[in-house]
């Protein structure tokens, strides 16, 4: 038996700024659930998570939580049919192209998503 440590999926903090244009971007468009959100007072930050399949990622209002402009990269599993579900929402933010196993998607904050089915 050994007693070696078992690091287990990493979750990226994103700093965001702005409950609502957070919700627009990752529960509306990219179709993400809140998981569970957190404040320790009604008038301090917010903390919150948001999953869509395995992807988790946890969004910060807290002053050095993650830095405007971080990037995480998502691995997609028919990142096409993403693309093409994304596209067809017609955000006026954001229109991935359909023809390309790989895209960068800017939330409101400044953070890009990298989402890349070509290494599956």
């Amino acid at each position: 038996m050994s007693d070696a440590p078992i690091l287990q999926g990493a979750i990226p903090i994103l700093r965001i700024y702005d409950k609502d244009k957070a919700l627009e971007f990752y529960r509306d468009f990219l179709g993400c659930t809140v998981d569970w959100e957190h404040r320790f007072a009604a008038d301090l930050p917010l903390y919150m998570q948001v999953s869509r399949g395995g992807m988790v990622l946890h969004l910060s209002e807290h002053y050095g939580d993650g830095t405007p402009g971080t990037a995480a990269w998502i691995k997609v599993e028919n990142s096409r049919a993403l693309f093409e579900e994304l596209r067809a929402k017609q955000a006026r933010f954001a229109r991935p192209g359909v023809d390309s196993d790989e895209a960068t998607l800017t939330d409101p904050f400044g953070n890009m998503l990298r989402f890349d089915g070509s290494r599956n």
